[in-house]
């Protein structure tokens, strides 16, 4: 597909990039888990700290996909770069917009000496595993994900059972 444009991403492509998250949350089932407000999604990328950076995919001046990641840092191994979305529209799958998107992630990475990549998958979304299967990854089955939230109170609830 030769029409496609990657280009990093300029504020004006907030409105379209949170309406792919939304779409690869109803994907996964969990639409309920995007809490992020537009105004802080912009402040994160476009205000006066930016912690995270993108690329995006346009066709006829559509944004029909996304690549997000932000710094991460190892003390084992240095910068890495962290992939948190890559996100294609559905109707646009299958026509390697996905590939150009994370290939010039992986260039950015490369790049601006960045020691790797990293990134998560659902273990179920076949589709997505196949895909980056091609790029011979290292998949992980000895660490745990483990989030904590600030926002719901969970946070406050479990000092609380503790003190």
């Amino acid at each position: 597909m030769n029409d496609v444009v990657i280009r990093k991403a300029v504020l004006e492509d907030c409105v379209p990039m949170l309406e792919l998250i939304r779409e690869l949350a109803e994907y996964e089932k969990a639409l309920h888990e995007v809490t992020v407000t537009l105004e802080e999604f912009i402040d994160a990328g476009f205000g006066d700290a930016p912690i995270w950076g993108a690329f995006v995919a346009e066709v006829n001046a559509e944004i029909v996909g996304i690549s997000l990641y932000y710094n991460r840092y190892s003390t084992w191994k240095g910068r890495r770069l962290y992939l948190e979305d890559l996100v294609v529209t559905e109707r646009m799958r299958g026509k390697q917009i996905g590939k150009k998107l994370f290939d010039a992630t992986v260039e950015f990475g490369k790049s601006n000496n960045y020691s790797g990549m990293m990134f998560q998958v659902l273990y179920w979304n076949e589709p997505a595993i196949n895909f980056y299967k091609k790029y011979h990854p290292k998949f992980d089955n000895e660490w745990l994900n483990v989030s904590i939230d600030f926002k719901d109170g969970s946070w406050n609830k479990q000092q609380e059972v503790e003190n």
